[in-house]
């Protein structure tokens, strides 16, 4: 087994739930929107959310990594009739948007995962590699990293090999030395295995991997990490 230098790590889903986070996120901007506009808005069923965002994307290719203007957009699309003039509108969007990514940073870590991490950054040398907008240092834990990338970053999302290569690039860790780990089969696993990135499956779920015949190493608690890397790749 190869010793490794440099772990990289997904975050929703990884670190904590993203359907709880932005389950909370979107309810209580919705209540904010409400609450500053003064008026019930029709936000739709959850598939009309989704068709809205899908129709967005199809217009401007672009958003489907910046998920920031993205969410303006968004919110434009529901409360554009509500102002008579732009500025009033882009301001509130401002506002708006500010407002969610508040509530989205507002994040339950798994069991153990800070007391990791934090053990885990004086061995190695530790990145983020997300397709999402969470900022480890509005979480608190950006002194644990030696580098953050995110979709914006690079103008792709994984499973596309830019944020891998990014990653080389910034912390001059060859590919084989480096090991990743993230929750999505596709996006985490095939993405870095297709490098030759060691790869490590956060399997909450207890899933089968039933994509090849080559599943990779998986661990359903965060407990048992940092023996798991020490058994797998250590010396």
């Amino acid at each position: 087994m190869p010793k490794i230098k440099l772990i990289t790590f997904d975050l929703d889903d990884t670190f904590w739930d993203i359907r709880s986070t932005i389950i909370n996120a979107e309810m209580n901007s919705r209540k904010w929107s409400e609450d500053k506009i003064g008026r019930k808005i029709e936000w739709g069923t959850f598939e009309d959310f989704m068709k809205i965002r899908s129709q967005l994307v199809k217009e401007d290719p672009s958003l489907e990594y910046d998920l920031g203007m993205l969410r303006k957009k968004t919110i434009a699309y529901h409360v554009k009739k509500f102002f008579k003039n732009s500025k009033d509108l882009n301001k509130f969007i401002e506002d708006a948007y500010n407002f969610f990514l508040r509530e989205r940073h507002k994040v339950t870590f798994y069991d153990d995962v800070i007391e990791v991490l934090e053990e885990l950054s004086s061995k190695y040398r530790l990145g983020v590699l997300t397709n999402g907008n969470a900022d480890v240092n509005k979480l608190g834990i950006g002194h644990l990293f030696d580098f953050s990338i995110s979709s914006m970053d690079v103008k792709s999302n994984k499973p596309d090999q830019a944020h891998f290569v990014k990653a080389r690039e910034l912390s001059q860790v060859d590919f084989n030395e480096t090991l990743h780990v993230g929750d999505h089969p596709v996006n985490d696993v095939l993405g870095a295995r297709e490098l030759g990135i060691n790869t490590m499956w956060f399997n909450l779920n207890n899933l089968n991997w039933d994509i090849d015949n080559n599943p990779p190493i998986q661990f359903t608690k965060w407990s048992q990490f940092k023996d798991l890397v020490e058994s797998s790749y250590g010396k």
